[in-house]
């Protein structure tokens, strides 16, 4: 039997950064490819300094949620990745521990695509109002 062979190709050399204040509704990750797709593709968000490591998976048509670190409980990805090429991520609420690196892995026949995505999340900070005090 013959090993498959497998290329990885990196879309872009540098990663799209992606910043957002805390207590946003959501965000977008983006991940598009123009290329082919094929009919069930499997797609992968991962964080590297995560265990689990996945915060979202989709293949065979739907989202398969069944190894996803318990903390991304909030995200969801397009259903009509077929026609529109968008395999992106949106994330509920983002926080600041959302913050880092995020890969989007295409399985497509035998080649592995990757797109890396870096988030910032920018944190509340309590400001005090000159003039206004806490008291009675």
């Amino acid at each position: 039997m013959r090993a498959r062979e497998i290329k990885v190709i990196f879309q872009h050399a540098l990663a799209v950064v992606v910043e957002v204040n805390e207590g946003e509704r959501s965000v977008q990750l983006p991940c598009l490819h123009s290329g082919f797709i094929p009919e069930e593709p499997t797609v992968m968000w991962t964080r590297s300094d995560l265990h689990p490591k996945s915060v979202h998976v989709r293949q065979e048509g739907r989202d398969d949620l069944t190894g996803q670190n318990q903390h991304y409980n909030r995200t969801k990805m397009n259903e009509d990745l077929l026609r529109t090429g968008d395999l992106s991520l949106t994330l509920k609420y983002p926080t600041e521990r959302d913050s880092g690196g995020y890969i989007c892995t295409i399985y497509r026949d035998k080649d592995i695509l990757r797109q890396k995505v870096v988030l910032q999340v920018k944190g509340q900070r309590c400001r005090k109002t000159p003039g206004v005090s806490g008291g009675n």
